[in-house]
């Protein structure tokens, strides 16, 4: 059987983790032969595939990002993309696929899965908001990074006194800014599913400057005031209708300036979240997952999604994974008694 790999959406610590053990499993017990997709649903476009072997993914274990190139590209919105997609696996004998990617990747996986391409799905996002498993790898890499960043800015707020606005990734979900906030000892977390009111946002803050202390505010990029609409810097659309964040943090520093008087800046860490060499915690995660995604090709279990329940590794259909996202739950963020607006 020859498999490919491909790697889509964002890049994320522990790709090539996945990638790796996927490879090596699927060449040592079960004697597969592998292609690397490039650049995600778009590789399979422009039938822009290469070799995969042991060799190919020797020490790239601890390494950030991705070997096989990543792209936003969703293959349903380019002319004639499923009989392209269809054409480059029959072209380069492929049989098989491990689509490693989040909420969109595994989205357009789940379509393809129904239009009769065999593939395993593997979840992928620093958000963790993919349904069906309880972590997604690349969660505890940027949670570590946002937390250190935290750490780091409490110094610096507190020796000019001024109030710091960190801006985290979660467009839907805010398990980062949640995860970070409350290892940081942020004094205020907003997530995207509580809409926040700025009026006791900035209550919150003179309170802290009260006791002579200088806050930290930590805030999902998909976060939303009361009877407001998203704040962003830039409204144009990718493939998949998703609209680039970033601008809340921005927004909330010059809210908290102008109705505190108190100065205020903002960091908006960004894509130094998704950078870097991953945790050990995703490079284990990321290392069973691609285990077990070649397990099920070689048992033929297709159209399903490797997901860590508790500490076991299970298959869930895809269809189920990718119909909503995981978000946190309003017991489980009051439970931390931070402020949510």
């Amino acid at each position: 059987m020859k498999v490919g790999v491909l790697t889509g959406g964002g890049d994320c610590p522990g790709l090539n983790a996945v990638i790796r053990s996927a490879v090596r499993k699927g060449v040592q017990e079960y004697s597969f032969e592998f292609v690397g997709v490039r650049d995600g649903w778009l590789g399979l476009l422009k039938n822009d595939v290469v070799p995969l072997d042991i060799s190919s993914v020797r020490g790239i274990l601890p390494r950030g990002g991705t070997i096989l190139g990543s792209s936003r590209t969703n293959p349903f919105k380019h002319e004639n993309g499923l009989e392209r997609v269809r054409e480059t696996l029959a072209s380069n004998g492929v049989d098989a696929l491990v689509v490693i990617g989040g909420e969109d990747t595994l989205g357009a996986a789940t379509e393809l899965s129904r239009q009769g391409i065999n593939l395993v799905g593997v979840p992928k996002t620093i958000d963790n908001d993919v349904s069906g498993t309880d972590y997604t790898f690349g969660f505890d890499t940027a949670v570590g990074i946002a937390t250190e960043a935290i750490d780091r800015l409490h110094t610096t707020a507190e020796s000019h006194m001024r109030a710091l606005v960190v801006e985290v990734m979660g467009r839907h979900s805010g398990w980062i800014a949640l995860h970070a906030g409350v290892a940081g000892g942020a004094n205020v977390i907003l997530i995207p599913e509580r809409p926040f009111d700025i009026d006791e946002v900035c209550e919150q803050v003179r309170r802290r400057f009260e006791i002579n202390y200088a806050p930290i505010v930590v805030v999902a990029e998909g976060a939303v005031p009361k009877e407001g609409q998203l704040v962003v810097k830039d409204r144009s659309l990718d493939e998949f209708g998703h609209v680039r964040l970033s601008g809340i943090g921005e927004w909330l520093a010059q809210e908290i300036s102008a109705r505190t008087e108190k100065d205020a800046r903002t960091t908006v860490l960004g894509h130094i979240q998704r950078g870097g060499t991953p945790s050990a915690f995703d490079r284990w995660l990321a290392t069973r997952f691609g285990l077990h995604a070649i397990d099920a090709v070689a048992q033929g279990d297709f159209g399903c999604m490797v997901a860590l329940r508790g500490t076991d590794i299970v298959r869930v259909p895809l269809a189920e994974a990718t119909a909503q996202n995981k978000v946190v739950a309003t017991p489980l963020y009051d439970e931390f008694g931070v402020f949510y607006g």
